[in-house]
């Protein structure tokens, strides 16, 4: 059984009740990215450094402080169309294959507070133009429960990366249906929230007054712990 199996709220508890560690949590990730992602090519950027080296400092701040973020130490993978600063962000297009934003998304700034732990960016069709992820710049996402089909798109690396175990969840954007049809395809929880629900602010826009960054989870109490972290106005 993948510690991803479980809830986050099952997590969270395993964790301050140190059954298992947040390192253990980032481990269990990249390992299986290692172990599926060259099938399944649900990454182009991986954080692995970064990501590691936080979870120690929030395995640390477990003994150290009695407040911890909603999201503590739970691993998240993040749509290549939101900017991540210094982490590569390129809407999965050759055109920026060279662009390390300056600043992040207010939803990145959100999972921060959260204390989640980002592992990696995701595929997605070129410019978040498609339904299939076939038409990103750099690789084919395969739908991870049958590799000869489409994970749908255009956040088909989101979904397929939380259906493949890579990660417990995700963030993707929706303009028509590009959260909630490759959550279908993959036979996981997504949702598109309410216009105004999530900040736009760092989205590399399809259709700015549609677009709208949401959660691909396993379960809907993940989905509303997600959506609950990201939420909020923004001024």
């Amino acid at each position: 059984m993948s510690l991803f199996d479980h809830k986050i709220s099952e997590l969270k508890r395993l964790i301050h009740n140190k059954e298992i560690s947040i390192s253990d949590l980032v481990d269990e990730s990249y390992k299986r990215i290692h172990e599926v992602d060259g099938k399944v090519q649900a990454f182009l950027q991986l954080d692995e450094e970064k990501a590691r080296a936080y979870a120690k400092e929030l395995d640390e701040a477990l003994d150290t402080r009695d407040e911890h973020g909603l999201l503590f130490g739970m691993p998240i993978g993040i749509k290549d169309n939101i900017v991540t600063k210094d982490l590569r962000t390129t809407c999965a297009s050759k055109i920026l294959d060279n662009f390390d934003p300056i600043y992040d998304a207010t939803v990145v700034e959100r999972l921060h507070e959260a204390e989640a732990v980002t592992i990696g960016k995701l595929n997605m069709d070129e410019f978040a133009m498609g339904s299939s992820t076939e038409n990103s710049g750099f690789q084919k996402t395969k739908n991870p429960w049958n590799l000869e089909t489409v994970p749908g798109g255009s956040s088909g690396g989101s979904a397929a990366a939380v259906a493949a175990g890579e990660v417990p969840f995700s963030l993707g954007s929706d303009t028509g249906g590009s959260i909630r049809q490759p959550a279908s395809f993959c036979g996981v929880v997504g949702l598109k929230p309410t216009y105004g629900r999530v900040s736009r602010y760092g989205l590399v826009a399809f259709a700015s007054s549609l677009d709208q960054i949401g959660p691909i989870t396993r379960s809907v109490e993940d989905n509303a712990y997600l959506l609950q972290a990201i939420s909020g106005v923004d001024s």
